[in-house]
């Protein structure tokens, strides 16, 4: 018989901190630029969506998760895509 306790946790332990979000009271496009959206209106919508992430619960473990995976599109724990990148070239560089 399987010893239980070695076996692992259910997955959705490590994404129950999403429950937390204070993005879950707001829609996705907030956080994420429609096809073609440039200049002044994609630097508004990232300025509301970093807004609310600035008052969320979880957003370090939101942030951590999307430097982790790279997340590639959107605003995650108040850092754009284009953040994202110029965070992970600092730290390649520094390697």
């Amino acid at each position: 018989m399987a010893e239980i306790s070695r076996l692992p946790g259910p997955q959705a332990d490590r994404w129950e901190w999403q429950y937390q979000g204070a993005c879950r009271e707001t829609g996705s496009e907030a956080f994420f630029h429609p096809e073609g959206e440039r200049g002044a209106r994609r630097r508004a919508r990232d300025a509301s969506a970093k807004l609310v992430c600035a008052g969320c619960p979880v957003l370090q473990e939101c942030r951590e998760h999307a430097l982790t995976v790279r997340e590639p599109y959107g605003v995650w724990g108040g850092m754009t895509e284009d953040e994202r990148e110029a965070h992970h070239a600092a730290h390649e560089l520094a390697s």
